[in-house]
């Protein structure tokens, strides 16, 4: 059985076709921008960039959630922050590049990234 996605179509053009793309995409290029931020520890959950190789793509997608809407692209985030940084500095440097990201990528507007701290961390030498 298929699974059912939310698609939204980026591009359109009558000689070629259309272009779509999951909420799911949107979601996890937001999760690699925002783990790729000094100071994130990861995403809610523990998936890391190492994990990724083992895991795949789609896992990059959990801490986050992405909605695409008529007026543009809304995205929540939890994140686990790295002790000693900046919680407020942090925050708002993933919004950037969450933001950055997603329009870059795919061309859509991105009117919101609401980011949730959901744990601190300590690492461990």
């Amino acid at each position: 059985m298929e699974e059912i996605r939310n698609t939204h179509i980026i591009h359109e053009d009558g000689k070629i076709g259309e272009v779509q793309i999951a909420d799911d995409v949107v979601a996890i290029i937001a999760g690699l921008a925002a783990t790729e931020v000094d100071g994130v520890a990861d995403m809610y959950g523990n998936i890391t960039k190492e994990l990724v190789s083992k895991l795949g793509m789609k896992s990059l997608s959990k801490g986050v959630k992405a909605f695409v809407t008529e007026e543009g692209v809304v995205v929540e985030l939890a994140l686990n922050i790295k002790f000693g940084y900046k919680i407020k500095e942090v925050s708002v440097k993933v919004q950037e590049k969450v933001k950055s990201a997603i329009e870059t990528m795919t061309g859509l507007d991105v009117v919101c990234v609401n980011v949730r701290i959901a744990n601190i961390t300590i690492e461990q030498n």
